[in-house]
């Protein structure tokens, strides 16, 4: 009650002699404004700064490897710490991890098991380079997780970006110890050879110094290519006897030879190039061979893959892979066949002897300008003709020109003598510019009515020291016509063959035109036909390895069974052709089926079919209204039934094709399903023939019954509704065929015309039942609409009352505001005269006290009175008459005393009520 009545009419009376004091000054009011004014923005900014930082801090980092482990965790990022032990070890192994990543935590296992084995020679620290107040994260800024790092001595960082398996991961480290083979004899030198990986080896004499000249520099350059090619497919070795390192040429001590197996050898130009560990891997990696590749994917968004087949055809090749086994005999295998298919000059054995060791002594062509009547097997010498191109002539059916198949070979023998080092074997821009050149003297091969073979050299157009040698022969045309009869494509065409004048009318197969056999029958390759076909064919393989342990996932997209046990499979992708095709894995993996397999795909009509993708998680169920076709049902549900089949082309992530659904779900009942398939197909995971191939969705094919050949597409034009697929199915079903019909046809036609409309009256009377219970549902929702109404009204009425009576209220919620502030006031001074009648009792307390002690003090005055007055008694006696005249006078002082004090007491007490 003090505290409501303290507040305001109290202070007011304070408040005013300032706010006078403030009206006679201005001045004073115009600081205070000011002050009031900063004192606000002063506040506001603090109210609207940044919030305080809330966050929790950062949970102190524990141990990701446990104790017991050969890996040092550094689990606070002390980098310094590392750099420290790096200083007393050889071979270290850095692992950066973030504790909070998923392939970190895989990768931890495989970390440690290769610890467990090679912790003896290396050392490995883990280092976490998450934490925010580790060095690791301070000075090393990683945009991925985990990073492996490896350092022999100095040299390093060699970062590791292979697969984070423990196989892989230990080949490396062990590929970091020992960058370097050494060979002492020629039985190793022959084993180094032979491996498919391309070499590079120096010559060293350690006998006068136990570091000879350029040593530490071809070490370097060892590390370096492992820096650079992480997968380590160049190895590097070192020769330390003089007698092996003449068996390649290798004279002088720190010589360099880089070894290839179908291109000429090179030898390191220390006279053009310095001698640096740099350029010397750089050498390496620019000249190697790569005759057959690893591909590794990372798992991550890459474009590898995409690159890779952008180069021309691929073989994949997907086989399980140990990189610490001693001895792969499937790689093995492979790699013969990839040595035999890219060695273009015959005279050159694939077998690893010591054929190799004198390749780069030996010329590569052995130079002659032929005639053009020199003997045929002469003229027709491979090692003469190491690029050739099949050429199908324009306009073959003119009787002018009865030669319509030409092979064109590149003749480097002539003219300038090739480098045998830098000019490859075949040579793009040569064959472009034979092809320019072959085509502007196209005449000169033709002759009326000839069935022999025609061979002639041509001098290029781009060069006067280039010819070209183009044989000309006859094809049927039934041989080169598309039809879809295998014995049509496969029937022997009649072919003559002429060597020196004679005929030769002896049945053959099939001839592959891109196969010079077929044009010198005296030409005979030993063992296969695939040696060297890499460049006597227009689809030359990219060939490709992939650990069908790491990547299956890749093979199972590309049409590998998911139960098969055995991981080995092959395809070949043509990216520009769009098409890739699979090795039968009833087939064992092995160089024989690898060979066919690359030589049906290699002929100009090869027997190879088209792989298509089919979508095995679709499950069919027979009560379906809609079928759902895939690729494997495709050709029964379409072509192979009896029924007029629509076909609806859609994708999973097409919504328009999923608002179709509904459509032909009630089109799909209104046709009748024994004359009728409603269809659809995920053209997205189900591959098709290529004339059945859509690019845009949603596609509706029909395809009439019996003349399925004749399939129509929904015009795109049309809106896709019900009336619209009706009219365009029953407007294509009806169409009559190209033969006439017989009465029989036309009773059958009659017939299944008016099965359709019997059909079609059922349908309608279903549909006028269903329209006559929507009429009665209709009705049924207008009462419910009418009582909603009316209900509507209702709390519309009632809406209005209660917004009466709240404005009823309101007004009385006013009356008693005032009400209460009225009596708020009146107790305001009813506090206010009770304050005053306390201060008023407090005063009369007082004066009260001041009474009882004057009252106290007047007694104690009456009681001497009283004493003098007995002692005047006695002495009265004595002198009556001189003691009159003195009590008299004393009595009269005493009055006079008690009238001054009562005046002074009320002129107190009137003091205390005026104040």
């Amino acid at each position: 009650m003090s505290l409501c009545g303290g507040s305001g009419p109290a202070a007011a009376p304070r408040l005013r002699p300032r706010a006078a004091q403030m009206a006679r000054r201005p001045e004073l009011l115009c600081g205070a404004a000011i002050v009031l004014g900063c004192a606000f923005l002063v506040a506001l900014k603090v109210t609207c700064s940044r919030a305080k930082d809330v966050t929790m801090p950062a949970k102190l980092p524990v141990n990701f490897f446990s104790t017991r482990s050969p890996v040092i965790d550094l689990f606070r990022g002390q980098l310094d710490y590392a750099d420290h032990l790096r200083q007393d070890s050889e071979i270290v192994l850095y692992f950066f991890y973030a504790p909070w990543c998923g392939q970190s935590i895989a990768a931890r296992e495989e970390i440690e098991h290769v610890a467990s084995r090679l912790s003896d020679q290396v050392l490995f620290v883990a280092v976490n380079c998450w934490w925010n107040q580790g060095k690791c994260r301070k000075q090393k800024h990683f945009f991925y997780f985990p990073v492996i790092h490896l350092y022999h001595r100095s040299f390093g960082p060699i970062e590791y970006k292979g697969p984070m398996s423990a196989v892989y991961i230990e080949k490396f480290v062990r590929r970091v110890m020992t960058p370097l083979l050494y060979i002492s004899s020629r039985s190793k030198l022959l084993d180094f050879l032979s491996n498919y990986e391309p070499g590079v080896l120096g010559y060293f004499e350690f006998n006068a110094s136990p570091q000879p000249p350029g040593y530490l520099t071809f070490f370097t350059s060892a590390l370096h290519s492992l820096k650079k090619d992480y997968l380590g497919t160049i190895r590097f070795g070192v020769i330390t006897a003089k007698r092996v390192a003449e068996e390649i040429s290798l004279v002088q001590s720190g010589s360099v030879y880089l070894h290839r197996h179908v291109n000429t050898s090179l030898i390191y130009p220390s006279d053009i190039m310095n001698y640096t560990a740099e350029n010397i891997c750089k050498w390496a990696l620019e000249n190697r061979e790569m005759l057959i590749r690893w591909l590794r994917p990372h798992g991550g968004k890459s474009l590898l893959l995409n690159n890779e087949l952008k180069k021309g055809p691929a073989l994949l090749i997907f086989i399980p892979y140990n990189p610490l086994a001693e001895i792969h005999p499937l790689l093995d295998e492979i790699t013969k066949v990839a040595l035999e298919y890219h060695n273009c000059n015959k005279s050159q054995a694939a077998e690893p002897d010591l054929q190799h060791l004198g390749d780069t002594d030996s010329p590569a062509f052995d130079s002659s300008v032929p005639d053009a009547h020199t003997k045929l097997s002469e003229t027709f010498s491979i090692t003469k003709y190491p690029c050739c191109n099949t050429v199908v002539l324009p306009q073959w059916h003119s009787i002018s020109r009865t030669h319509n198949v030409c092979e064109l070979c590149i003749n480097q023998t002539l003219g300038v003598k090739p480098n045998k080092v830098h000019v490859p074997h075949c040579n793009f821009l040569e064959i472009e510019a034979a092809l320019d050149s072959f085509y502007l003297q196209e005449h000169t091969f033709f002759q009326v009515i000839s069935n022999t073979i025609e061979c002639s050299n041509f001098l290029s157009f781009y060069s006067p020291f280039s010819y070209y040698t183009a044989c000309c022969r006859t094809v049927n045309r039934h041989f080169l016509s598309f039809s879809s009869s295998e014995e049509t494509i496969f029937q022997t065409p009649k072919v003559a063959f002429s060597s020196h004048g004679k005929k030769d009318n002896a049945p053959h197969s099939i001839p592959h035109i891109e196969d010079r056999n077929w044009f010198i029958p005296d030409l005979h390759i030993n063992g296969t036909n695939i040696t060297g076909l890499s460049c006597r064919t227009n689809k030359t393989l990219n060939l490709y390895l992939l650990d069908s342990n790491l990547f299956w996932i890749y093979a199972e997209r590309l049409g590998a069974s998911r139960s098969t046990h055995l991981k080995e499979f092959a395809a070949i992708v043509d990216l520009k052709e769009e098409v890739h095709y699979v090795l039968d894995q009833n087939q064992s993996l092995v160089g024989s089926t690898l060979e066919n397999f690359i030589k049906n795909f290699s002929v100009l009509y090869s027997p190879l079919k088209r792989h298509l993708v089919d979508d095995p998680a679709v499950r069919f169920h027979e009560q379906r209204v809609i079928t759902e076709v895939t690729t494997n049902t495709f050709h029964d549900t379409v072509f192979r039934s009896e029924k007029n089949v629509l076909l609806l082309y859609y994708a999973q992530w097409c919504g328009f094709c999923a608002s179709l659904n509904h459509i032909f779900i009630q089109l799909a009942r209104l046709l009748p399903p024994d004359n009728f398939t409603v269809a659809r197909i995920d053209i997205t995971r189900n591959d098709l023939p290529w004339e059945f191939m859509t690019d845009h969705l949603p596609t509706i094919l029909f395809f009439p019954h019996q003349r399925k050949e004749q399939s129509v597409k929904f015009p795109e034009d049309f809106a896709v509704n019900l009336p619209n697929l009706l009219k365009f199915i029953l407007h294509h079903s009806s169409l009559s065929s190209s033969e006439p019909c017989t009465k029989e046809c036309l009773r059958k036609e009659t017939v299944l015309q008016q099965g359709h409309i019997s059909h079609l009256e059922r349908e309608i009377q279903k549909l006028r039942s269903e329209i006559g219970a929507l009429h009665q549902a209709h009705d049924q929702l207008e009462a419910q609409l009418a009582e909603a109404r009316r209900e509507e009204q209702r709390l519309q009425q009632q809406k209005h009352r209660l917004e009466k009576q709240h404005k009823t209220l309101q007004l009385h919620s006013e009356q008693l505001q005032a009400t209460y502030e009225q009596k708020n006031q009146e107790l305001l001074e009813m506090a206010e005269k009770l304050q005053e009648l306390a201060d008023a009792s407090e005063n009369l307390l007082k004066e009260n006290t001041l009474l009882r002690i004057l009252v106290a003090s007047r007694e104690g005055k009456l009681q001497s009175k009283d004493e003098i007055k007995e002692s005047l008694q006695s002495e009265q006696t004595l002198a009556e008459d001189d003691d009159v005249s003195v009590s008299t006078a004393a009595a009269t002082l005493e009055a006079k005393q008690i009238d001054n004090i009562d005046t002074v007491e009320t002129e107190h007490s009137s003091g205390n009520r005026t104040e």
